[in-house]
């Protein structure tokens, strides 16, 4: 568990008997997708290393060549002073159950504060067993639908992954691509609204006289709500002309 170029430590990703080399590469895609690069491989059924994992991995190679392989979960986790371990079954243990979210709140705060965070991802077929949960500290556990709650590995470890992602990185929620353009300021706001009223009062809008200034109103309004950038301006003012030049 080591820092990474994205700043600060990281839990490790535990792969608890995966069966295919395709879900391996899969997976470390997904970690490397969101900046974690430390994978561990229990008891690989295929053998390892694996053509198929590194095919599948795409540009997340160097992952798999730096992942460590362990014969048992004990080994795994025999630096690790917190566990976690996802599954879609509660297995008659007593143990917290946390979402995504939550553990990966839980797994900062740990890092930060200097201890060992390992996730165990269960085999493809069955998940973990008793004996692999037996040694976690907490469950994960998704809120999938019911009936159908079987994810598979790469899923699993992506959506941990992208969880793990959104608490380190500080990423507005939401943010405008503005196109090689910017909002305008309200003169120009005024301007297009005076351009408008000019027109439409040319083309006799405003009837009858005694809605015309609620109807004015109205307009202004509607215009300052909308957010305006000055190519959608000079785009408003260009049509006003080309319907003048038309008529």
């Amino acid at each position: 568990m080591s820092d990474n170029e994205w700043g600060g430590p990281q839990p490790a990703m535990v792969l608890v008997r995966p069966q295919m080399g395709e879900n391996i590469g899969a997976a470390a895609r997904a970690m490397w997708n969101f900046g974690l690069d430390r994978m561990r491989i229990v008891d690989p059924r295929d053998g390892w290393p694996s053509e198929k994992a590194v095919a599948m991995a795409s540009g997340a190679g160097r992952l798999l060549d730096e992942a460590v392989l362990f014969d048992d979960v004990p080994a795994a986790l025999s630096d690790c002073t917190y566990v976690f371990a996802t599954t879609a079954r509660h297995r008659d243990l007593t143990q917290p159950i946390m979402t995504p979210e939550r553990a990966m709140e839980h797994a900062r705060a740990m890092l930060a504060a200097g201890q060992k965070v390992a996730i165990l991802f269960g085999p493809e077929r069955a998940g973990l067993e008793n004996e692999d949960l037996i040694r976690a500290n907490a469950v994960i556990s998704v809120p999938v639908n019911p009936g159908f709650s079987s994810l598979n590995l790469g899923q699993s470890v992506l959506l941990l992954a992208y969880e793990w992602r959104r608490q380190v990185a500080d990423v507005a929620p939401e943010v405008m691509e503005m196109a090689k353009t910017e909002f305008v300021e309200g003169a120009e706001i005024e301007a297009l609204g005076d351009h408008f009223e000019q027109r439409l009062e040319e083309a006799g809008f405003f009837f009858p006289a005694t809605k015309a200034e609620g109807m004015r109103k109205n307009l202004r309004n509607m215009w300052a709500r909308l957010p305006l950038t000055r190519a959608d301006v000079q785009t408003l003012h260009g049509m006003l002309r080309q319907l003048l030049r038309a008529r």
